[in-house]
């Protein structure tokens, strides 16, 4: 079995170089780094967990708990995510763990276990909520942790992000550009902080037009093609407040409600303008809908690389300013969107 020490000797490097080099300290540079690794995986070097939670009181594990098994129309995003998150740690020499807990399980408990005796070092976060308890258990327990969103500020937690109030604030001020002035928003599901966020920005476009909000154009819900569907026909149905214009939060809401405008008989641009915030999901695009569609683009599977680094700096104690990334939004126009007179 290769040691510290073999590595140490074939790449002319003290063993503390090789050590600090594969928990990519940053008073290791990059050359260095990316050598030790490759050498690391030439010669089959693997850490001895034991021995690292024996000095250091820590396993060297990073872990992502699901609180249950994911439906299976999630299975492509399922595998995309631990995929991702697995390959990029082990490229950092991080043991990687997925934990699928119990749904009846109270989650705080299932994080305590998980955490105690130092069993694993940090945590991925996904789908945070307002006021969310795992985060509040995690720091009162002096675990890391990374987000994949934001919660209530302060902002003083490493997460990985995207401007959330940007893109709606974005996508209905380009419906009102258009000259729609009642307009609809399918959001999240409520108590989400994006969805939170994304209302914001709606109300922000809205108020800077001078335009009213309306309550029952706004829906909370799960981003479902079910969801989209039923949005449909209660929004455009009989006695329906029948807006202009809409916001969809993916493309899965969006397709869904094209599924219901194509049972009311009506036409995408020509009766109801549609615009969608694009996660560039499995299976579904922008450009196949009919006509395509108008979107802020920004692909979900660009994050999961992000989160692995930033987790893995955090448990290394890396400072708060690099543990913070919001990543880029796209506005792709075609053509689902009419001009009213």
């Amino acid at each position: 079995m290769t040691t510290l020490r073999d590595l140490s000797r074939h790449l002319g490097l003290s063993v503390t170089q090789v050590s600090r080099a594969l928990n990519n300290h940053a008073d290791v540079s990059a050359e260095t780094r990316e050598r030790v690794r490759l050498a690391a995986r030439e010669l089959g070097y693997q850490p001895n967990v034991s021995a690292r939670r024996l000095v250091t009181g820590r396993s060297g594990m990073l872990g992502l708990v699901l609180p249950g098994i994911p439906p299976e129309s999630e299975n492509a995003m399922f595998v995309q995510i631990v995929g991702t998150l697995s390959q990029h740690l082990s490229r950092l020499g991080r043991p990687f763990v997925l934990h699928i807990a119990d749904p009846q399980d109270d989650i705080v408990e299932v994080y305590r276990r998980l955490t105690s005796g130092g069993a694993i070092d940090g945590f991925v976060l996904l789908d945070p909520e307002l006021r969310d308890r795992r985060v509040a258990f995690l720091r009162q327990a002096g675990v890391s942790f990374v987000i994949h969103g934001r919660i209530e500020e302060p902002e003083d937690y490493p997460y990985f992000d995207i401007d959330n109030r940007g893109v709606a604030e974005t996508l209905t001020g380009l419906l009102i550009a258009a000259g729609h002035p009642r307009i609809a928003f399918l959001n999240g599901p409520r108590g989400r902080t994006y969805a939170a966020s994304r209302r914001r920005g709606y109300r922000a476009a809205l108020a800077a037009a001078g335009l009213e909000e309306e309550a029952r154009l706004h829906r909370f819900s799960p981003m479902t093609e079910a969801e989209g569907l039923l949005a449909g026909v209660a929004l455009w149905g009989d006695g329906g407040p029948k807006p202009s214009a809409v916001v969809c939060g993916n493309l899965r809401l969006a397709f869904g409600l094209s599924q219901a405008f194509r049972a009311l008989g009506l036409r995408v641009p020509d009766d109801v303008s549609v615009v969608a915030h694009d996660d560039d999901l499995p299976g579904l695009r922008a450009q196949a809908f009919d006509p395509p569609l108008t979107t802020t683009w920004s692909p979900l599977a660009l994050g999961w690389p992000h989160l692995a680094r930033i987790l893995a700096s955090a448990v290394d104690g890396a400072p708060m300013a690099q543990l913070q990334l919001l990543g880029e939004v796209a506005l792709i126009q075609r053509e689902s969107v009419a001009n009213l007179p």
